[in-house]
């Protein structure tokens, strides 16, 4: 079990620095989309190039920070259901449905996208549009992001076999996330606080 954690160790600060550089690529998507507004509007200047390279970089920051996401429990889910069960049953549920569904899809459409792929890179596929941009990076995206999202979702999985076991603390709870109990005690000492300020106040009038 000890080389399991490492192994996720280690994938979890893989999926850390690819988040922290893909954020980056945000700020390349604005800055090159006013770049472009300004311009079209002042010099009426454009380029489907520069229209491209923007989805292009929202498609790398969506695709490759879906691991990143994943490892910081910012998807989105439904615990309706699941929030009325214990933890270690929630654990289960979500080991359930990185084995039986989450490792099945990224395998099935990588296994789809790479001809893709690899058909554009070996044909040098390019836009339709005049000036428009290559295409085999932007496929490459999809299959490069799965594969980010299921190195993290092995590491999840270990994660949370590794808390069953007693081994780590809770990998469901969001970073910096506070949990029921810490929230109560928090709104007992604010109440306490105020409290004593009241009293105070009466004091001193």
């Amino acid at each position: 079990m000890n080389f399991l954690l490492s192994l996720s160790k280690r994938i979890d600060q893989i999926t850390e620095w690819v988040g922290r550089w893909v954020a980056w690529l945000v700020l390349a998507s604005v800055l090159i989309s006013a770049g472009n507004a300004i311009s079209r509007k002042a010099f009426n200047l454009s380029s489907n190039g520069f229209l491209e390279i923007q989805w292009y970089l929202f498609a790398a920051v969506f695709m490759l920070a879906s691991g990143y996401t994943l490892m910081r429990q910012e998807h989105v889910k439904i615990d309706v259901i699941s929030g009325r069960f214990s933890k270690r049953t929630q654990i289960w549920i979500d080991i359930v449905g990185i084995c039986l569904f989450l490792l099945p899809f990224v395998y099935y459409i990588i296994k789809l996208a790479m001809p893709l792929v690899i058909n554009a890179f070996i044909t040098k596929e390019m836009s339709s549009n005049a000036g428009g941009l290559i295409r085999w990076p932007v496929f490459a995206l999809l299959p490069a992001g799965l594969l980010l999202l299921g190195m993290q979702a092995i590491s999840e999985l270990i994660k949370r076999i590794a808390f069953l076991k007693g081994l780590v603390p809770d990998p469901s709870k969001k970073p910096g996330a506070k949990t029921p109990e810490e929230e109560f005690a928090e709104f007992l000492l604010q109440k306490e606080v105020a409290a004593r300020e009241a009293a105070l106040i009466g004091a001193q009038k």
